[in-house]
């Protein structure tokens, strides 16, 4: 369930309402007449079943209600309520499978920010996966996956190109191309040093490394790894299910790729770093493509269970 907080001006308060209590799936309605003073208005709470939040969200954007009042949403992890399970039932679909795109556009928006946090999760991230590079060593590479915020800004471009918005395309993709870029030219210079103390060996890359040589050597099973794990990342945060979230990081071997291309400039083993941008850009597409056709076959049957026209059924006095 969902619990909606909605700042209302008086004028519109019965609209809303009369909106509200026709939506299938909500319940729980309660309003506090004059209780907002910024903007003023009325508050308007409300739960709705996660699969009827989407449509009835659009609806009261239509209102402009974004504009002259305030909508805010919240997960409610536990309610104990015969009417909150009868809401349920009631609303088309299944609450797991719904999919809230403000709130997806909304989270994408922020993961996909160039700020100073994000460039250091990825830099570090890339330097860890540099010494596991070179010591040949997978527990290093599988951290450096997991400590790497990249996929912020993939699921932000999916979501920018079927959502249609060009400034969120434009802040993931800088995010992405710019981040990478200053974590590899920072690696670079990482593993430099790293040599001059006599950490990082020249040998140690041209060795077989029988744990991380697959780095850069890309391969069609790379590109359907990207794609499975693109298609396991945009359900889990379209479902809410950022758990699995762990799982896609470690999946895939972008910031690995990222790293291994540029611990071989600082080397002059440019066959190496090749291979390794050849993986990363391999992998950067497989998640693109399958996070766009999972949002894709994801909108297409939302916009068709929003369009069922289902009746809302008496409510009994009890």
């Amino acid at each position: 369930m969902l619990h909606l907080r909605l700042i209302v001006p008086a004028d519109r308060t019965e609209e809303v309402l009369h909106l509200l209590e026709s939506t299938v799936g909500t319940t729980h309605l309660a309003v506090l007449s004059g209780a907002a003073r910024d903007p003023k208005g009325d508050v308007v709470l409300c739960d709705v079943a996660r699969e009827a939040g989407d449509g009835l969200l659009a609806q009261l954007r239509a209102m402009d209600l974004d504009r002259h009042g305030s909508i805010a949403i919240e997960n409610i992890d536990l309610s104990l309520s015969r009417r909150a399970d009868r809401a349920e039932e009631e609303a088309p679909g299944e609450g797991a499978d719904a999919v809230l795109w403000e709130s997806l556009t909304d989270a994408t928006h922020e993961e996909s920010t160039l700020s100073v946090t994000y460039l250091a999760f990825l830099t570090i991230a890339t330097m860890i996966a540099a010494c596991g590079v070179v010591l040949d060593n997978a527990i290093l590479i599988v951290g450096a996956m997991a400590v790497g915020p990249e996929f912020g800004p993939l699921a932000g471009i999916c979501t920018a190109l079927v959502q249609r918005a060009p400034r969120l395309a434009w802040r993931s993709t800088l995010a992405l191309v710019v981040g990478f870029a200053v974590a590899m030219a920072l690696t670079v210079g990482f593993a430099l040093f790293m040599d001059a103390v006599g950490l990082f060996h020249n040998e140690a890359l041209e060795a077989e490394r029988p744990n991380t040589n697959f780095i850069y050597r890309p391969d069609w099973f790379s590109f359907v790894v990207a794609v499975l794990a693109g298609i396991a990342g945009v359900l889990s945060l379209t479902s809410a299910k950022s758990g699995a979230l762990v799982g896609v990081a470690i999946s895939v071997t972008t910031v690995p790729a990222a790293a291994n291309a540029a611990v071989a400039l600082s080397y002059g083993q440019y066959g190496q770093a090749r291979g390794s941008s050849e993986q990363l850009l391999l992998n950067l597409a497989g998640i693109v493509l399958a996070g766009v056709a999972t949002l894709l076959a994801q909108k297409a049957l939302w916009s068709g269970q929003r369009r069922r026209k289902v009746p809302r059924p008496e409510r009994s006095s009890a």
